[in-house]
């Protein structure tokens, strides 16, 4: 089923290629640069690729480029767009990692965790529909997970002829939904796929797993302290909303897409509690305020600081348009009681329509999700999810089925959304790097012999390493 569903894929996105103005010449065979041609003379002879920039890196060659990609895979004649990539180059024997944000593309050279565990390549793809990587003028019809699978397809296609050993894809939230989403498209493309903190909203109308993850994370006493803070924010809307007032208009700040500063103000304040868990630890509950002896400023500093009071603004909200219309359209979006806050809150919590520009038409497609996961539970092979046992998007995670091959869901103790394979126990630590360099076809013959000695093959670079989520965060209360 596997096999003939991503061979029916495949010769769509020929087909299309093949009777698409402009694509002819990638469907041919060209005649390109000797394999022991520089690289960057390698990777520019792709058709469709151009150079941005290169920039060095010690041990590495790190180019920023653009692709031509069709705006609809199914209809490739109906235009293109430039969309942009990222390529850190170790050594084309080593394997390639394919990493996946969900959001844009960091321009600066980054190392994702399979990555190191695994010496390699790296290509990093900013998502369709995000700046400056949109169509123009874009039809949002064409954003959907089909189409952002079949960017990545083309893009392997091209750069495997170049990079031929085993590749990997990955990425964390959106990212990992991003690398799951196209694994069940396109299963016979990666060789594994490492997919961290992957919400899996499968019925968009039922969240009770979130309720319940609510009243047992982390402990009471941090959980009261935080939603006396969440309450007492309510509670003093009016005077805080005065100071909100004033931020804006200093700031220069707009409320046309939520509705008004009322609505924006609440929006961010419904954030506070699930932000916290989703980016702080239990450790962090110390630097949360006594509510009823807080300061207007301290309540506003510890929503500001957790929430960020600029996120459901115009200006916020505009670079995540397509992650709102998405959640809106395909991946759906949770919606939490608060008992907490009685008759205090007025809207309750809003979904993604009223965060994308009315103009933007939205339809639910219901059975989107539901596909993906049921293809996870029955044909996952060589995939790694892993989650932190205090990070709310985990309260919903996938879930592997008996017909699964080799393939893992693993939890790191305390963890929030910056879970890694590096927080796990030490078993399943090890277990999971082990696993990781199997896939990618480098595994020392002492793992081989015994998983418990596996550890990553590149060394630590502190710069190199850091996290793309940790150094600019997400929307709050999104994956």
């Amino acid at each position: 089923m596997r096999k003939t569903l991503g061979w029916l894929l495949s010769l769509v996105v020929l087909i299309g290629t093949m009777g698409a103005a402009g694509f002819t010449a990638q469907a041919a065979t060209a005649a390109g640069p000797a394999a022991g041609a520089d690289i960057k003379d390698q990777i520019l002879a792709v058709p469709g690729m151009s150079l941005v920039e290169e920039k060095p890196y010690p041990g590495y060659r790190f180019f920023v480029l653009n692709y031509t990609q069709p705006v609809d895979h199914k209809n490739p004649w109906k235009g293109t767009f430039q969309q942009r990539l990222t390529l850190l180059h170790k050594d084309t024997s080593r394997p390639t990692v394919f990493f996946t944000s969900g959001y844009n593309v960091n321009t600066s050279p980054r190392r994702s965790e399979p990555t190191t565990i695994v010496d390699g390549n790296q290509v990093s793809l900013e998502y369709r529909f995000f700046t400056p990587s949109r169509p123009d003028p874009a039809n949002w019809a064409n954003l959907d997970i089909w189409q952002a699978a079949s960017d990545q397809h083309r893009i392997f296609t091209a750069l495997k002829k170049i990079y031929t050993k085993n590749w990997l894809a990955t990425g964390a939230s959106k990212g990992g939904m991003t690398a799951t989403y196209y694994e069940r498209f396109y299963p016979r493309d990666m060789d594994g796929v490492v997919a961290y903190v992957a919400p899996n909203d499968v019925a968009n109308n039922e969240d009770s797993a979130y309720d319940r993850f609510f009243t047992k994370v982390g402990t009471k006493e941090c959980r009261d302290k935080l939603n006396a803070v969440q309450r007492e924010a309510l509670v003093r809307r009016d005077a805080l909303e005065v100071k909100y007032a004033a931020t804006a208009a200093q700031n220069g700040w707009t409320f046309n897409t939520v509705g008004n500063l009322d609505k924006a103000y609440e929006a961010v304040v419904l954030d506070y509690v699930w932000a916290f868990w989703q980016y702080s630890l239990l450790s962090d509950c110390g630097g949360i305020p006594t509510a009823a002896t807080a300061t207007d400023q301290e309540i506003w500093d510890s929503i500001d600081t957790i929430s960020g009071f600029s996120a459901y603004t115009d200006q916020g909200l505009e670079t995540y348009t397509p992650y709102y219309y998405q959640a809106g359209t395909q991946l759906g979006a949770p919606t939490i009681k608060l008992p907490h806050l009685g008759s205090l809150s007025r809207y309750g919590y809003q979904g993604p329509r009223n965060f994308v520009p009315r103009d933007i038409p939205m339809s639910f497609q219901p059975k989107a999700m539901t596909d993906v996961d049921n293809w996870v539970r029955e044909n996952a092979n060589q995939m790694l999810f892993v989650y932190g046992q205090n990070d709310p998007w985990g309260a919903e995670p996938f879930h592997l089925g008996y017909g699964v091959r080799d393939s893992y869901v693993m939890i790191a103790p305390g963890a929030n959304h910056g879970a890694s394979v590096s927080k796990l126990l030490d078993g399943e630590r090890t277990l999971a790097t082990a696993k990781i360099l199997q896939w990618a076809g480098v595994a020392p013959a002492a793992t081989l012999a015994d998983t418990g000695r596996a550890t990553p093959l590149a060394k630590p670079d502190a710069r190199l390493d850091q996290r793309e989520r940790e150094l600019e965060r997400e929307p709050q209360l999104r994956p």
